[in-house]
């Protein structure tokens, strides 16, 4: 990052083109075949990759601003979303897939449940702050880098079973950040009642 620090390039440029790489991530799985999910889960990983860049050149550059926070929030779950029901899409399309609900519907069903996660960790991140959102992690590794593991999913065929997890996993997590942001409404209204008392 250090030689973008005093170009022209800002934090929003690398938001902005890990949007268009995240949505070309998302178009490729869903034709369903596999040289495209292959050539989707590479640009997935390089999507994943830049996401981390532009918040590490505004700290640096001290470009930091609540707009560029907030456009990479929303680009994080358009590309989150969108690729799920891009995989559900894709899968629908493909012969030999049997899972008990339509791929399409499983898509949705991961990618509505993001769409809510990501929704109400920045309710909360605005209550609270943003270390009251960090993710959990193990070992250096956060949640989110889950993502990761999508090249070996289409390398081994194995993209409806991480559909199905992700339809089941994605509503249990945010069953829990629901959790947490009625927590984060209690601790609000305790402290709004603190200062008024």
């Amino acid at each position: 990052m250090a030689p973008l620090i005093h170009s022209w390039v800002t934090p929003n440029h690398l938001t902005t083109l890990r949007l268009g790489v995240g949505l070309a991530a998302a178009a490729a799985f869903a034709p369903g075949s596999y040289g495209w999910s292959n050539l989707a889960a590479l640009l997935l990983v390089l999507s994943n990759f830049l996401d981390h860049t532009d918040g590490e050149l505004a700290r640096m550059s001290g470009k930091t601003s609540r707009i560029g926070h907030l456009y990479d929030l929303a680009s994080d779950a358009a590309v989150t979303i969108l690729l799920f029901i891009a995989i559900g899409v894709g899968l629908a399309g493909k012969p030999g897939v049997d899972l008990i609900f339509p791929p399409a519907a499983l898509g949705v069903v991961a990618g509505t449940a993001i769409a809510l996660i990501f929704f109400l960790r920045m309710r909360i991140e605005e209550l609270h702050g943003k270390t009251a959102t960090r993710q959990a992690s193990l070992g250096g590794f956060e949640t989110e880098d889950v993502l990761y593991l999508f090249p070996l999913a289409t390398l081994s065929n194995a993209l409806a079973p991480m559909l199905l997890g992700a339809s089941i996993c994605a509503p249990v997590f945010a069953i829990w950040v629901v959790i947490d942001y009625q927590r984060a409404l209690r601790r609000d209204r305790r402290m709004a009642a603190g200062v008024a008392g």
